[in-house]
């Protein structure tokens, strides 16, 4: 796979983030019931008195405000208490939060102690995000052999997300040399335990690597079961190869829903698509869009869109133009973080609303 196709590639499987939380995995609006004020007074009183699950749901509510004001600090203060407690997914949760500074001062070396201690305490997603953390050499020695050895525990143990990372460290040659059969293997079998990224990168290798052959109907049925987990660039490729193949649609607006619901994630590449769409029959639509993926891209999507842009003001008024700008600067005002996820009910979220997986596209050298 040669370095231009290969860079190609590695964008269209990971996601590129612009921010703080965009580094992350993250949710949208949380699932559940907003708490009332005699909830959280019952659920702090439980908390302070000791009870880690209470803890851990105090912490939810920090971190989303169901039921107070929203606070990350407040948020890492409880899921600190509850880690320190020996809960694993909390120690996982607060070693993120270390990572990145999510309420609390960025310290690498406090994230890779709770990753180390949630991964021996028995938290999968820990031990993936401890082998991240040896894979990029982050506050440990880089070691991709122990990155290796820690994602085929995790994938061993069943967390499809082990599978899909070992997928991609063969797929990208990380380390090792680039085998798209063993790339497919454990992609396949991050698949059969329901991962998301598995599925994602499974369909991938189906409908567009240039080294494998493709099957398209699959494709697209791996992208659905990676959406309806709320995948956000498994929404977004869906969207893309029904645009381009409506013959495997269920439904005449299947690509223009998925394509929609990954803008409302803030993924740019979406946008760009929808703009393409509406060109034709509503150029007022299609600035919107366009503009909409310019603030959130940047100056290298400003530059692939110039000749886009350019035409559709030679049929707008200034007036139209002005207004579809606002709308768009509004919409990224109150819709500041890009997203990964997007929310589906599950208890898991409800307690811990913020996914923590350790990205570690840098590692790949991702870049636009």
């Amino acid at each position: 796979m040669n370095d231009r196709v290969r860079k190609h590639f590695r964008i269209l499987l990971i996601a590129l983030l612009a921010s703080l939380l965009s580094a992350t995995v993250c949710l949208g609006d949380t699932p559940g019931d907003p708490k009332t004020k005699k909830e959280i007074a019952q659920i702090r009183k439980r908390a302070d008195l000791g009870y880690v699950q209470d803890q851990i749901e105090l912490a939810a509510a920090y971190m989303t405000g169901r039921g107070v004001s929203q606070d990350l600090s407040e948020a890492a203060q409880w899921y600190r208490r509850a880690a320190e407690a020996g809960n694993p997914d909390a120690q996982n949760q607060i070693g993120y939060f270390c990572q990145h500074g999510i309420g609390v001062p960025v310290d690498l070396d406090r994230a890779v102690h709770w990753y180390q201690l949630a991964s021996a305490s028995g938290s999968l997603i820990g031990k993936v995000n401890l082998g991240v953390a040896y894979l990029n050499g982050m506050a440990v020695p880089k070691n991709p052999s122990t990155a290796r050895q820690l994602f085929l525990e995790a994938a061993q143990k069943g967390e499809g997300l082990g599978a899909a990372y070992l997928g991609e460290i063969y797929l990208f040659g990380v380390s090792v040399p680039t085998d798209m059969a063993q790339a497919e293997k454990w992609f396949a079998l991050g698949t059969r335990l329901h991962n998301p990224i598995a599925e994602f990168g499974l369909a991938s290798l189906l409908s567009t690597a240039p080294e494998h052959d493709h099957d398209l109907p699959r494709a697209a049925e791996l992208l659905r079961l990676s959406s309806s987990k709320g995948y956000v660039p498994a929404l977004y490729a869906l969207g893309l190869l029904l645009a381009n193949h409506p013959e495997f649609a269920v439904s005449p607006d299947e690509a223009t829903a998925v394509l929609q619901e990954s803008s409302l994630a803030g993924y740019w590449r979406s946008n760009v698509i929808l703009g393409i769409l509406a060109r034709d029959h509503d150029p007022a639509l299609a600035f919107y869009y366009f503009h909409l993926a310019i603030l959130e891209g940047g100056d290298p999507v400003h530059r692939l869109l110039a000749s886009d842009i350019a035409g559709l003001e030679r049929r707008l008024t200034p007036a139209e133009e002005s207004a579809r700008a606002a709308q768009g600067a509004e919409w990224l005002k109150d819709h500041p973080v890009p997203l990964l996820f997007v929310s589906r009910e599950s208890n898991q979220m409800k307690d811990f609303p913020l996914a923590a997986i350790a990205d570690y596209g840098g590692a790949l050298g991702v870049g636009d």
